[in-house]
């Protein structure tokens, strides 16, 4: 008896499951398929994961980061998760020190009639959190990371608020 090697997918050089010809089963249902990196081993595209496996990935963090969590050279105690978007510039940054190290143009404070807008980036998730949320909390309402308490005293730094309430 002469044994044949098993039947190749010529698009991918690998082995065709054993009852199916042309990636379909004998009875004509499709063979299942195996992702990898986004896209089914037919080519087709997988559905996306509901949350990104890498926040990086959803938002562009700026700054001296020394993980992908947002921590950066100033700031890197495992609470330091958070990120914030600078109103004079629309970007991402850990900390004050990281925007100044970093732009030719002074910091502005987030005005109180626009703290409504998601300008805060938990790094833990990825997840974005409006800054009137975020200085009602000390957690990620998503993940339930732990937000650094010690940040409320920058408050100012970052947001137009009178002393006595940051």
């Amino acid at each position: 008896m002469h044994e044949t090697d098993p039947e190749t997918d010529p698009a991918t050089s690998r082995p065709v499951p054993e009852g199916s010809a042309n990636g379909k089963a004998v009875d004509d249902r499709p063979v299942p398929s195996q992702t990898v990196h986004g896209r089914t081993e037919h080519g087709q595209t997988a559905p996306a994961d509901p949350a990104p496996a890498d926040p990086a990935q959803e938002h562009t963090v700026h700054g001296q980061t020394v993980d992908d969590q947002t921590r950066c050279a100033h700031y890197r105690t495992e609470r330091d998760v958070v990120a914030i978007k600078f109103v004079c510039c629309e970007r991402f940054y850990p900390c004050y020190q990281c925007h100044a190290a970093a732009e030719t143009h002074p910091a502005r404070q987030w005005p109180a009639d626009r703290w409504a807008e998601h300008a805060i980036l938990c790094g833990a998730c990825g997840d974005t959190l409006s800054i009137a949320d975020y200085r009602e909390t000390d957690r990620c309402p998503r993940c339930d990371a732990a937000f650094n308490d010690g940040c409320r005293t920058h408050a100012h730094l970052y947001f137009d608020v009178p002393e006595a309430l940051a």
